[in-house]
């Protein structure tokens, strides 16, 4: 790892989807490690590993710095690295499932500039295991946060029209 390079592993979990789920990410810069977790009483896999992403990036203080984001959910980085985001943002996120999440997302985003790599989950890789520890283990502890982004669309009808 080089000075001026911070690197952060991702993942997310849910057990069951919807059911209990965490997040857990590994933030990494110049020899220093940061760790993070929690786990909410509802919520899906998607929200969790997207969630993931958002709350590393929130813990970084300093604008200008490189980012490099490993994360083995498809769904998070293909979402940035084949475009579907600015997609769904020009289509006004219709059909888009967690746009609550995206738009936070956006604005971190466009703050730090993130560089995204995919890696295969359970295949080794220390820290995405570790990553999966930390989001199994918050979702697996009788979390009593409210994701509450998920709980209101359970309120919200389904647009049948």
């Amino acid at each position: 790892m080089t000075a001026g390079r911070i690197v952060i592993y991702t993942d997310g979990a849910a057990l069951g989807n919807p059911g209990p789920g965490g997040y857990g990410a590994v933030l990494m810069y110049n020899g220093h490690r940061k760790e993070i977790a929690e786990g909410f009483r509802l919520t899906t896999n998607n929200r969790m590993e997207l969630l993931a992403v958002i709350r590393a990036l929130e813990k970084i203080r300093q604008p200008g710095m490189e980012i490099h984001i490993y994360s083995d959910s498809k769904y998070v980085c293909d979402a940035v690295l084949k475009g579907w985001l600015q997609n769904w943002q020009r289509k006004g996120w219709a059909k888009v499932k967690n746009p609550d999440l995206w738009k936070h997302f956006l604005q971190l985003y466009a703050r730090y500039k993130p560089h995204f790599h995919w890696v295969k989950g359970h295949a080794g890789n220390a820290e995405n295991e570790r990553c999966d520890y930390l989001a199994t283990f918050a979702a697996a502890k009788s979390p009593n946060s409210v994701d509450l982004g998920y709980e209101k669309s359970l309120e919200t009808p389904p647009d049948l029209f």
